[in-house]
């Protein structure tokens, strides 16, 4: 699904309001969720999942093409985790 997806989805179902004005509400939405996860805080929608910021230490590795040794520093990632009323239905199809 990609954000015009949504959009439209929500709009369908929210009569009365424009499809500009769904798009910016959900774009609010997404940049309230990035800053909050920006400052290092976790995001927690009940009933859909919760994301966080996980950090990888750094590592060593090799180069799969040449065979040399690289050094990959250390890194922060985004981590979801689905809430068990959303991994039940998908557990079971």
């Amino acid at each position: 699904m990609l954000k015009r997806d949504l959009v439209n989805a929500v709009a369908e179902q929210m009569d009365g309001y424009l499809k500009k004005d769904v798009a910016q509400t959900v774009d609010i939405i997404l940049e309230a969720i990035a800053d909050s996860l920006e400052a290092g805080n976790r995001v927690e929608i009940r009933g859909f999942g919760s994301f966080s910021i996980r950090q990888r230490k750094a590592r060593s590795s090799k180069n799969p093409r040449t065979g040399k040794m690289m050094h990959i520093p250390p890194r922060k990632t985004l981590h979801f985790t689905m809430s068990k009323s959303l991994k039940d239905p998908l557990a079971h199809k």
